[in-house]
């Protein structure tokens, strides 16, 4: 394979377009493409071989993330059980009036939403001529 010049084209990842696209080869380093120009955009980046960028992630929303994980409990934390014996221990029994309640709750609910909405038509003035200024 011969080696790259300048001006010649190749595929890279644009960071304006978010694709990979063709490009000029604007400089070479060590007969390596180190800088190109996107064909279609026109913008000027390092050579990535194709590669997008890693996507970014915001350091302080993780830091926060795991102080607050830190603080919660394992013991407050539900549990997902695995054990059939364990789970039929810890199984919770339901009042049978709590439950009808929260079924009509759900059903009005769901009972609402699916109701026609009536919309009223915009009030039309009807004047004469032109507006005033």
């Amino acid at each position: 394979m011969r080696d790259i010049r300048l001006g010649d084209d190749i595929d890279d990842f644009c960071v304006r377009c978010k694709r990979v696209m063709n490009h000029n080869v604007v400089s070479v380093l060590n007969g390596q493409a180190a800088k190109v120009r996107c064909r279609t955009c026109h913008s000027d980046h390092d050579f990535r071989h194709e590669q997008a960028p890693p996507p970014k992630v915001d350091a302080r929303k993780a830091a926060l993330f795991n102080e607050v994980l830190k603080k919660v409990a394992p013991g407050d934390a539900p549990a997902v059980v695995d054990d059939p014996e364990l789970a039929a221990a810890v199984d919770l029994e339901i009042d049978p009036a709590v439950e009808a309640d929260l079924e009509t709750d759900a059903e009005a609910e769901v009972m609402e939403a699916a109701a026609p909405v009536e919309v009223e038509a915009p009030k039309v003035k009807k004047g004469r001529g032109r507006p005033k200024k």
